[in-house]
């Protein structure tokens, strides 16, 4: 083969927030029903009936001091420090994310300047070449962002870009809806660089859909359901959890293996399935459909690292938080070695739906 440009990660990053919530921390919330009714169940009920679906027993919120840049600026300075690169050598910085900075006593969104250009600020980049700008893309964003970045690196037109998904959902759930247990905060980066090679490696195709005429409605932004509680100036964080979930198992696999397909590969050769974090059991669900596209009856066992149990959903942080914590041997059990191939897939707001393949 001839010598051809790629896009390899060279550096990751994340940022946990400190503050553990467990589900017991629940127990003291009034939850309400979509119309206003309180929920006819003890708490103890609810709590225990939403761990056995989504197998999420804590997450973890930022402190009052922190805000969605702030952390995707501790995410992006662990990944320069770990690819070893001088931070004014890059050419972008995109930051996905889907709520702006929120504070504690403020929920209104705040997106100016752009997230990018206060992470730039705050990395203190002078290189005017150094570009920055935000992707709210829903849960896909940061995988949607690396093939934003894949793009630019093949082109010609960039070979060092900072990719960063971070979010804090914590200030944008409702706490009368039980839904809200669901939602987590964190920041996770990467560096992308370009690397000439004559065999395939780093990112070897992707796929993105768009469903917005049927299901651009399933993730919203709504009033609470305490309906004494409602102010003018608050919304809040609201899924269609049913619809949703049958959207995700009809459509994921589906177009996972349209990018497996595009590139020639079998899901019994991956090593790896990064998928978004939003639902322990749907995601068990995607990689059995997956599976059974393929006729394959014995998946890979370990292919599915998963941290939603202790870290819940934190939208776009998910996949790059779970990529740092494996390569630098925080998640038991699971590695990533040279050659194995790996998928990273998401779904959510849009709706919306990412996958890229990954040679390491």
């Amino acid at each position: 083969m001839s010598l051809q440009t790629y896009s390899i990660f060279t550096g990751t990053g994340s940022y946990i927030p400190t503050r553990c919530i467990k589900n017991q921390d629940f127990l003291n919330h009034t939850f309400y029903e979509k119309n206003g009714e309180p929920i006819r169940k003890s708490n103890q009920e609810i709590i225990e009936k939403f761990e056995e679906i989504t197998t999420i027993k804590e997450r973890r919120y930022v402190t009052d001091d922190l805000n969605t840049s702030d952390i995707a600026y501790l995410s992006a300075e662990k990944a320069i420090k770990s690819a070893n690169i001088s931070k004014e050598s890059l050419d972008y910085i995109i930051v996905a994310h889907n709520f702006g900075d929120t504070t504690p006593s403020n929920k209104q969104v705040d997106l100016m300047p752009s997230l990018a250009s206060r992470v730039k600020y705050k990395l203190k980049i002078k290189n005017p070449n150094t570009v920055a700008y935000d992707l709210p893309f829903g849960c896909p964003g940061w995988v949607q962002a690396i093939i934003q970045a894949d793009y630019y690196i093949k082109s010609g037109d960039a070979k060092k870009i900072l990719v960063i998904g971070s979010d804090v959902l914590s200030r944008v759930t409702d706490p009368h809806d039980r839904d809200s247990m669901i939602y987590a905060d964190g920041a996770g980066a990467v560096i992308l660089e370009a690397k000439e090679s004559t065999t395939p490696v780093g990112i070897l195709g992707h796929k993105t859909r768009s469903d917005t005429y049927f299901h651009s409605q399933l993730l919203v932004m709504g009033d609470s359901y305490k309906k004494d509680d409602l102010t003018e100036n608050e919304l809040y964080l609201k899924m269609n959890g049913r619809r949703l979930y049958q959207y995700a198992l009809e459509t994921v696999p589906q177009s996972v293996k349209e990018c497996l397909d595009k590139i020639g590969i079998n899901p019994k050769d991956i090593k790896k399935l990064l998928i978004h974090q939003a639902n322990g059991k749907m995601d068990d669900a995607i990689l059995q459909r997956l599976f059974d596209l393929y006729g394959e009856k014995n998946i890979p066992k370990d292919i599915m690292p998963m941290t939603i149990s202790t870290l819940g959903n934190s939208s776009v942080a998910t996949i790059p938080t779970l990529l740092d914590l494996i390569l630098k041997g925080e998640l038991p059990k699971h590695s990533i070695n040279k050659s194995d191939l790996i998928i990273f897939a998401s779904v959510g707001a849009g709706m919306n739906i990412s996958t890229f393949i990954y040679k390491s």
